[in-house]
């Protein structure tokens, strides 16, 4: 389905004449306009996708962004996840000097491999020759916030080779990012406990420069609503030094919005 979607608006090209209607088709490319932009990781190149006086109420932030400099720090964090979107399903409607995109997309996280759907609006409007971003609005679905999306215990097991994955970029965000907003890291090698984004990434920061890998050698996995944890033993393997260390394993995993 997202194939059909994307094939059948990306090939038109975009009309440079703003005083003519717009179509349905150009409409529909403006989101994937906005898409390219994010597959450049340049938080300036997205915030230029909006107007001078947006309305960007984001998707895992509480402040609206109204203006360059607000929706560039947006994006700023957001693009650190390597996101690539893609229109699962979509509702336009066009109008004199205005049109609308609303409806349901998914994004594909390239640092972790995660997947994020959420629902969306789009407001387009011609500023200065160009169909740009007015207002923008993602919020999560509101069905897996109240009720947990379910997750098997082969799930669970698969987010320690999601961490696993994350050192092997010897990237510490990348990293930090696979914590929840306020997780709780006891680490291995050090007295401090890690309570935020920063803490979590400073301690890997030294951490990483072992070049780590992990295995678990003993899990068990227990799942509840809206949460699960896995339990058992696991061994690190710091491939600058060529030593291996087992260690007790915790993980509690608490369902977070991204």
């Amino acid at each position: 389905m997202f194939r059909a979607l994307r094939n059948g608006f990306s090939k038109r090209k975009m009309s440079t004449n703003t005083n003519k209607k717009i179509t349905k088709e150009e409409v529909r490319s403006l989101f994937y306009l906005w898409n390219d932009a994010l597959a450049t990781g340049d938080s300036r190149i997205v915030a230029k996708r909006y107007t001078e006086s947006p309305v960007l109420l984001p998707t895992v932030k509480d402040d609206p962004r109204t203006d360059f400099d607000s929706v560039k720090d947006y994006f700023d964090a957001f693009l650190q996840k390597k996101p690539k979107g893609e229109i699962v399903e979509g509702f336009i409607h066009v109008d004199d000097g205005w049109a609308s995109d609303v409806g349901i997309y998914e994004f594909t996280m390239g640092t972790t491999g995660d997947k994020v759907r959420a629902r969306y609006s789009y407001i387009y409007v011609p500023e200065g020759g160009v169909w740009k971003i007015q207002h923008h609005h993602s919020s999560v679905m509101p069905e897996e916030i109240a009720m947990g999306k379910a997750i098997t215990e082969d799930e669970v097991r698969g987010l320690f080779s999601l961490w696993n994955d994350a050192l092997a970029t010897l990237e510490p965000k990348n990293v930090a990012e696979r914590y929840a907003k306020e997780g709780v890291l006891l680490p291995t090698v050090s007295d401090v406990p890690r309570t935020d984004f920063a803490g979590i990434e400073d301690y890997f920061v030294k951490f990483l420069k072992n070049k780590p890998q992990g295995e678990i050698l003993e899990s068990n996995v227990m799942i509840g609503h809206n949460w699960c944890q896995d339990v058992g033993t696991y061994n690190i393997v710091f491939n600058c030094v060529a030593k291996a260390f087992n260690c007790d394993l915790i993980i509690l995993q608490i369902a977070d919005v991204f």
